[in-house]
């Protein structure tokens, strides 16, 4: 199962994370595209860095939210976020196609990751728009209960999905995410661990109330925000090459 991780969040003289530190680890990175975090030169350095590194790049947008951190939901019409995605798929695209490289897929950030796999309405705009970009792009999203309908609603705009499951998180039981503000909601580091195990030898998660969720996911999120969270992406990528 391939590692992939947010990168590229930092903002002039702001940190944001240890994109070096990760990179090596991982397998796919999500790059920040300006609304949120990032900027031209932190895209060009994490764009050099997947490169060294042989990592899948994707696009991570948000809505146009720098102050919130892309944290904060915003009500924009249909035409807005799709214009708003493809407004940061091509900056990101651009860079990388100036260091020879490929734009794989996206994978929105934030409050608007937590919307579309909310609304229906807003998950079609995304697909759409990803759908309709000129350069082939594969979607990441969420796997949850529901990942049969997303495939279904996906193959309908000719549009490839990454499903994906998160190592340190607590799910409910259709597979959406605990929110943050529940206490528990993010797993500390034996949790974590027994949840990777699970979901590598089993497939499924032990959701909040104790059931076993069966979870299809291409792919497991991790992060890397301080030393702690670079050892521990090494665990998992130990974990998931010995399966």
């Amino acid at each position: 199962m391939k590692l992939n991780c947010d990168l590229g969040e930092s903002f002039g003289a702001w940190q944001m994370g240890l994109d070096e530190e990760v990179m090596p680890h991982i397998d796919m990175a999500n790059i920040a595209c300006g609304f949120h975090g990032g900027d031209s030169d932190v895209l060009a350095r994490t764009l050099m860095l997947a490169k060294q590194h042989n990592v899948i790049i994707g696009a991570h947008p948000s809505y146009p939210d720098k102050q919130g951190f892309g944290r904060r939901s915003m009500a924009l019409t249909p035409e807005e976020l799709s214009n708003c995605l493809h407004y940061q798929i091509a900056a990101i695209e651009g860079m990388a196609k100036v260091q020879g490289l490929t734009l794989e897929y996206v994978k929105p950030h934030g409050a608007l990751y937590n919307d579309m796999m909310a609304d229906k309405t807003i998950l079609t705009t995304v697909m759409q728009a990803v759908a309709s970009y000129p350069s082939p792009l594969k979607l990441m999203l969420l796997a949850t209960a529901k990942a049969e309908q997303h495939q279904q609603l996906a193959q309908q705009y000719h549009l490839e999905l990454i499903l994906e499951a998160f190592a340190d998180r607590q799910y409910t039981d259709d597979g959406q995410l605990v929110s943050r503000k529940i206490a528990g909601s993010v797993h500390d580091k034996p949790a974590l661990i027994a949840q990777v195990k699970q979901l590598l030898a089993t497939g499924c998660v032990t959701t909040q109330s104790g059931k076993q969720l069966p979870l299809h996911a291409d792919s497991l999120c991790v992060h890397g925000d301080n030393a702690a969270g670079i050892a521990l992406i090494q665990e998992i990528k130990a974990l998931c090459h010995t399966r």
